[in-house]
Formats: structure tokens, sequence, C-alpha cells
């Protein structure tokens, strides 16, 4: 058996590595043209071709999480469909090779996909991502918003006071450009407004440069009055970190499963909601255990009997099965926050429904057949 499951291995791996480097070409090149666009503007001095092509070479470890399980169901339907057309897997079958050795056999393969699909995912993309922000960062002078155009907003809450923070984006060296801070009184109405060019994080404050002070006194309705101060520095007493300012500027599937788990903590103590950060944190969970439903999904192709031209469909087949799964996880991820599901649900259905199938493919194709 070892000699069966060395030949397998070898063969599902060759697949899939082919199979990844392929999509991994075809995003590079996209990247690439993408970026031609930002060579030679007036904002990025400097930034020419050699800096394009580390720019976006810095982005495949953020495809390669994306692919991996795509790239492990195609390459392992190819494999199996391969053995199958050429009656190797037959002879496999009438060595020992039966259907629940085999699936035991791959799912062993689909847990080091699994292990491999979370230590990218975790840790490479997420490093490969801060590195190509800061190397852009380099020619266009700071770091924006991936979450919106307003920028980044956060809440934090004080005593009977609550705050409002808006960051529209953040430099190289954690200086935030153009920050608003909205104060509201236990009654909710607004009590301050403040407005600076730029501010620094230094010892549990934030030290705001250029900034205005408006006071709203709304006590009297007959004498209600806005009292404007301008500072030529301010500083502002809070908890909120340079971490948690990033982490609100970038993408919640760019970030660390543990970042995120800590800023949804951060956001239900405030009050805010958390439904899209939880759900991106339950995808980053059950995201790489669908290696092992592509390779149960992929198993059934070794039973079919091929005609001399039947792989190339079966594989296009596999290579749709792998994009309707790519775009059923996204699609799911955004009904789910737009209709209130419940996170944990919203990002397991979509492995939970190609479970099925593979389970049901499985015991029809297998089993009975």
């Amino acid at each position: 058996m070892k000699t069966i499951r060395r030949l397998i291995y070898s063969e599902v791996l060759k697949a899939v590595a082919f199979v990844t480097l392929g999509f991994l070409a075809l995003f590079f090149f996209f990247d690439f043209v993408d970026e031609l666009g930002d060579i030679g503007k007036p904002g990025n001095v400097g930034y020419g071709g050699a800096q394009a092509l580390a720019y976006v070479t810095l982005l495949i470890p953020s495809h390669l999480y994306e692919l991996l399980p795509i790239a492990v169901l195609i390459g392992t339907i190819f494999v199996m469909a391969r053995l199958a057309q050429s009656s190797e897997y037959t002879i496999l079958r009438t060595s020992g090779l039966g259907p629940w050795r085999a699936l035991r056999s791959l799912l062993v393969l689909g847990a080091g996909f699994v292990v491999l699909t979370f230590a990218v995912g975790d840790y490479l993309a997420p490093i490969a991502d801060r590195t190509a922000q800061t190397l852009k960062a380099r020619f266009r002078g700071d770091i924006l918003a991936t979450t919106g155009a307003t920028g980044a907003w956060l809440k934090e809450r004080q005593g009977a006071m609550s705050y409002a923070v808006n960051v529209s984006a953040m430099s190289r060296n954690g200086t935030l450009a153009s920050p608003r801070i909205f104060e509201f009184d236990d009654k909710g109405f607004v009590a301050t407004q403040t407005l600076a060019t730029s501010a620094r994080i230094v010892d549990g404050a934030w030290i705001l440069s250029g900034a205005e002070r408006q006071q709203y006194d709304t006590r009297d309705d007959d004498k209600a009055r806005v009292v404007t101060t301008q500072l030529t520095e301010f500083r502002w007493p809070t908890s909120l970190t340079s971490e948690m300012v990033s982490v609100a500027l970038l993408k919640p599937e760019r970030m660390r499963t543990l970042d995120l788990y800590d800023y949804i903590g951060h956001l239900e103590a405030n009050g805010q909601t958390a439904q899209r950060y939880e759900i991106q944190f339950w995808r980053k969970v059950f995201y790489p255990l669908s290696c092992l439903v592509m390779v149960v999904l992929a198993l059934p192709f070794a039973y079919l009997h091929f005609r001399q031209s039947g792989v190339t469909t079966y594989v296009f087949g596999g290579v749709l099965i792998g994009i309707s799964f790519f775009l059923l996880n996204n699609v799911f991820g955004y009904i789910g926050n737009l209709s209130h599901w419940m996170p944990w649900l919203t990002a397991a259905a979509p492995g939970l429904i190609y479970t099925l199938l593979s389970l049901a493919a499985f015991g029809w194709l297998v089993l009975r057949r």
C-alpha cells in the first residue's frame, strides 16, 4: 500500500502544482496589467516597472490561498480520470485499493493541503500583503483605506461619553491622515467635533496636529452656539492603537485569524456591529477544510469509464465545479452579511453543500456502481 500511496500522492502533487502555477501565472499577468496604470503617475514618483513587478509578486500568496482548494480539485480530478482512462486504477483496485482505503488515502493527502492552505492564509499572505502595501507607500506616500471611499470608522466608549473616529489613511511611519473625532454625550447628542490634518499615536493617546475643535452648546435652545478653537496640537487619550487602525483600514480577508478575533472583541465591546468580520473569521476557519471536500469530490472520477477524449471533458467539469465553489463562497458572504445570517453558518454553508454533493457522488458512483 505504501507504493500505491506514493504513486497517487506524487501524481496528485505534481498535477496540483502544475494547475496552481498556471492559475498564479494568469493572475500575475492580470495584476501586472492593472498596475501599469499607476506607473508614471504624478503621485507615484519613482514607481516603475521593477517596483510594479515586485508589488504583484507580493500579491501571489493571497492568490495562492484563494486558489488552493480549486487547484486541489482540478489536479486530483485529472489524476483520477487519467488513471481510470489508462486502466491503471483498475489494476490498483485488484491490488487491494478498495473505495474506503482510497478515500482514507486521499483524506490524508487533503489534510496536508488543509495545513498548507491555513499556513499560507494566516501567516504568509498577511505578511506579503503588508510588505506590498509598504512598498507602494514608499512611492505613493500613504496606505489608502481598502474598506471604502470614506476610510475606516472606529468607535470607543469612555465612561458616559462615546466617540466615533474616522481615519482616511495611514502612512508607512504610522501617521494618520485627516482624522476626525466625534464626541457624543450620554444622551447621544454630538458634544464636540475635532478635525486635524494628521495625528500620531503615542503612549495611549492621539497627538493631533493642526486641530480644529468645535464644541456644541445646545443646553439652551434659545442660546445654542458652536465654539470653534484652533489648536496647533491636541492630545486625545484613547485605547485605540495603531494596530486597530491598520486592521480597520485593511480588508477583513487580508487579516490573520487571531487579529480578526481580537478586532471582533473590540467592536462588540464598543457596541459596533461585527457581522462582516465574524463571517470572515469563520471563513478563515472553514475555508482550508474545503480541501478535504475537494479530494472526496474528485475520487468518483476514478470509477468512471472514459473514451480516449473523455478526460478533457471531465477536467473541464472540475474547473466549473471549482469556479462555482469560489463564487458560491463569495455570494454566501454577501448575502449572509445583508440578511444577518449566523456567521458560522454563512461561512460553512458552501462547504456543507459541496460535502453533501461529494458524499452523494461517492455513494452512487463508488459504492453502488
